[in-house]
């Protein structure tokens, strides 16, 4: 491993010793507070954070939002939204669900801070993800609303866990078996049909940067297999947004998925590494 990629991989785990923690919003909200003022104190460093405030159970949640420049001549083309949510169902300190998402949204953010890619950046942690993509589902209404155009919108869901055991991965549908890898070791781009030159590009950059990693295509918005349906970028699909997860296919895969055991040790922080590395590239190509 270069002397990058071992740094990125130390500051990869101290964001995660700072956010593994219990942090559902209701039932453990010290560790959700502290997250959220985490996820805020590390983007403050590249910019003015913002938040969008909604409104459930009659408690008010935030999103919190930082906006980063294109490269000089380029600030008027739409946004790439980048988005990972921070909270965590009860009982687990939610280490591949989502600390690895946000982990990997923090060094996104501190990469295109520094070097800013062709497309201005837009990151955002999003709230009450576990509760039925509540933050995101408002967040992308009032984009939609304000008729805000985006360029893609790409959920970090679940990052860290690999495994190269035989018929470790699972799939929801019995034909997917006959056309993907039976071991979880490789990480997985779901986008919608207008997607589909982006899944392109981002799966082959990841293979080059050497990350195995697989694409599929989700037509009618992800309504024939309701799993690819499962994270922030679905109420962007809904909306008619370009919009890709990117995940380790979380409980297709991952047996500490919503368990108590889902903590930074199940986690291979070298894969994370380097889906956090070839993202980092995908995007620069796009």
């Amino acid at each position: 491993m270069s002397s990058d990629n071992s740094a990125l991989k130390q500051r990869l785990q101290t964001h995660l010793t700072e956010i593994v923690r219990e942090r559902d919003p209701y039932l453990a909200t010290v560790g959700h507070f502290y997250v959220q003022q985490y996820i805020r104190q590390q983007l403050t460093q590249w910019g003015t954070v913002s938040t969008h405030e909604f409104k459930m159970q009659s408690r008010t949640h935030v999103n919190l939002i930082l906006d980063l420049p294109a490269q000089a001549g380029r600030s008027s083309q739409p946004a790439i939204l980048i988005g990972a949510h921070y909270d965590a169902v009860p009982g687990t300190p939610g280490a591949d669900d989502n600390a690895s998402g946000v982990a990997v949204l923090l060094e996104l953010a501190r990469s295109f801070a520094a070097e800013p890619i062709r497309y201005p950046v837009r990151l955002v942690a999003f709230d009450l993800e576990e509760y039925g993509m509540v933050g995101s589902g408002e967040y992308a209404q009032a984009l939609f609303q304000d008729k805000q155009p985006l360029r893609l919108m790409l959920s970090l869901e679940m990052l860290g866990y690999c495994t190269q055991a035989p018929n470790s991965q699972q799939y929801p549908a019995e034909v997917l078996k006959k056309l993907y890898p039976d071991r979880g070791n490789f990480i997985g781009f779901i986008g919608n049909t207008a997607t589909i030159p982006d899944l392109i590009c981002l799966n082959r950059t990841m293979q080059k940067t050497g990350t195995p990693s697989q694409w599929l295509p989700a037509g009618n918005k992800g309504q024939l297999l309701q799993s690819t349906r499962l994270s922030d970028h679905s109420p962007f699909w809904d909306r008619g947004y370009r919009a890709i997860m990117v995940t380790d296919t979380a409980f297709l895969r991952n047996p500490h998925y919503h368990q108590p055991s889902d903590r930074i040790e199940t986690l291979d922080l070298d894969f994370m590494t380097g889906v956090c590395q070839g993202l980092t590239e995908g995007l620069r190509r796009l």
